[in-house]
């Protein structure tokens, strides 16, 4: 699964890890509004019979183990998904109506400026080691988000026009911006928290315990992490909200998608995504049927190639444009997604307002593509079958996750076109926290991935140049009209003169082809039927709100 938090922040995940999403990261504005595609809501299943009622564990599949579990300087989903049980903001989305609501803020005030944003905090928080939860806390996370030495560039282009965060007492903190921001209320409510008194000012906040050890004033509460197995969450019963009716939530890490199916179907997991031939043909028996729901719906997402436009093979757009010409995208989507997904074209979920329509996949060209790359100084000089320019032969290196069957699949395929065509393709499988660590560093020529979005959509992050050394923008995108833009846009409140902003901009990528944009797909996922209260929200699922009745329990205090 993939999930979001209540930041809006975009979050790396797997490209295609079987449609595990369960909460995709972050927060969003509402399917209807959006003009989604209708929810399937007869896939809804309603509550069962009975009151809800405590005990049982949860056993979810997790596809990948996340490089911390900090939540200020985490940056995969996994990560995420992991903390949105620990940890707590401000505000967050409500999973059904999707308007910010209060938790750990009573409530709280903006000026009409857009430049002053006061919350008031509660009162009746505490840690989860018992200490109180203050505004010193929401203060020293803001520092630490905005000092360079933390690896948080991720988050830091949110809150870079924020002049200060004023501490107004114990419980009442105010934000000043420089300018406005239309997305203010949403990442100053959803800042990520943690506690102030367990670091010291000798303190290496990047390598800090609390990587490993997370420690937050949410309904769960961190018990244990076994290294390549699992991760464990068990309830926090001194909670100051509404607890969770389940005893644990255990994070099972199975990085091959066929031996988690396996384990499913042998009663070891409850809950995981399904890869599209998984959900297609290998869950169709009646005894699956009998014990699992399948759920199917559009979350926003979108699965990408990106080519590092700093090394020269991809610096000329025209290269580039040629690389997305060699793959049938829509080919691929048929025979190895079963067509479970949309090809996609830009930046915007595909079904927001955001996304322009009037902009069309390329076509699958070879021909058009080897037109392209000649034009570029692209040709077979010297006769041995592989193109080049000015001596330097046409070969590089694609980057894939260990443990993705359709980025394998995806590679291969790729590979053979352009090998027709006179380029040398080779592949490296990595683990996905040394994978991370490559593209971060820019250690790569070209990669796929995906991204998890927001229903409201703010570019910078991935697409600003400023974001291109110690950012999402790691492909190293540069370019002044789209800058100007993203810009432009944060300071625009009205949603039609954003969006005319924002299809400008899809243009623009559209024109270099910074990415190869893939697919959005279907989120596919198979949960035991004993639990209770699955429900798919426009933001997924919330497992928090589930429970098992007594008599099909399968874990707690009095069983095995």
């Amino acid at each position: 699964m993939a999930t979001k938090t209540a930041r809006g922040n975009q979050r790396l995940t797997k490209v295609h890890r079987g449609g595990n999403r369960i909460i995709w990261a972050m927060v969003m504005l509402g399917a209807i509004l959006l003009g989604m595609a209708p929810w399937a809501w007869s896939q809804t299943p309603a509550s069962g019979p009975g009151q809800p009622v405590d005990g049982d564990w949860l056993i979810v599949h997790l596809g990948a183990e996340p490089a911390t579990l900090n939540p200020i300087t985490a940056t995969d989903a996994y990560a995420s998904r992991i903390n949105d049980y620990i940890y707590e903001s401000l505000l967050r989305r409500d999973p059904q109506t999707l308007e910010l609501v209060p938790v750990l803020a009573e409530s709280w005030d903006v000026s009409d400026d857009h430049l002053t944003y006061t919350f008031h905090l509660r009162k009746d928080v505490r840690w989860q080691d018992g200490t109180p939860f203050t505004a010193r806390d929401v203060l020293f996370s803001f520092q630490r988000i905005k000092d360079p030495k933390v690896d948080a560039a991720h988050l830091r282009n949110y809150y870079r026009d924020i002049e200060k965060l004023e501490v107004l007492d114990d419980y009442t903190i105010r934000y000043h911006y420089r300018i406005p921001y239309f997305r203010a209320l949403e990442f100053c409510g959803g800042i990520p928290i943690v506690p102030a008194h367990l670091f010291d000012d000798d303190t290496d906040f990047n390598q800090h315990p609390i990587g490993r050890k997370p420690l937050g004033t949410g309904p769960y509460r961190f018990v244990r992490w076994d290294t390549g197995k699992e991760i464990v969450l068990e309830r926090n019963d001194s909670y100051w909200g509404k607890k969770p009716h389940l005893e644990r939530i255990v994070f099972k890490i199975i990085t091959d998608n066929t031996v988690a199916l396996q384990v499913l179907k042998k009663g070891g997991l409850d809950l995981m995504g399904l890869r599209p031939i998984q959900w297609v043909k290998q869950t169709n028996s009646k005894r699956f049927q009998k014990r699992f729901r399948k759920l199917k719906y559009y979350l926003p997402s979108y699965s990408y190639i990106g080519w590092n436009l700093r090394t020269p093979l991809f610096s000329d757009r025209r290269v580039r444009r040629a690389m997305t010409m060699l793959l049938d995208r829509q080919t691929i989507l048929d025979r190895l997604l079963y067509g479970l997904g949309t090809v996609v074209t830009g930046n915007f979920y595909v079904n927001s307002p955001d996304y322009n329509t009037a902009v069309r996949p390329y076509p699958y060209d070879p021909a058009g593509a080897v037109a392209l790359l000649k034009e570029a100084g692209w040709e077979d000089h010297d006769g041995d079958g592989i193109l080049d320019k000015n001596g330097t032969p046409f070969r590089f290196e694609f980057l894939i996750s260990a443990g993705s069957m359709f980025a394998e699949q995806l590679a291969t395929i790729l590979q053979q076109n352009l090998k027709e065509v006179g380029i040398q393709m080779s592949i490296r499988k990595l683990e996905w926290a040394v994978f991370i660590q490559k593209i971060q560093s820019h250690d790569f020529d070209a990669c796929t991935l995906g991204w998890s979005l927001g229903w409201e959509s703010d570019p910078y992050q991935v697409w600003h140049s400023s974001q291109a050394d110690k950012g999402s923008n790691f492909v190293g995108f540069r370019n002044q009209e789209a800058d100007r833009i993203i810009e432009e846009a944060r300071r625009e409140f009205d949603p039609q003169k954003r969006r005319a902003l924002y299809h400008r901009f899809h243009e623009i990528l559209h024109e270099e082809q910074p990415y190869t944009f893939l697919f959005t797909t279907e989120a596919l996922v198979a949960v035991d039927r004993r639990f209770q209260n699955v429900k798919v929200y426009p933001m997924g699922l919330e497992p928090r709100q589930w429970w098992v009745p007594l008599e099909h329990q399968k874990y707690g205090k009095a069983r095995p």
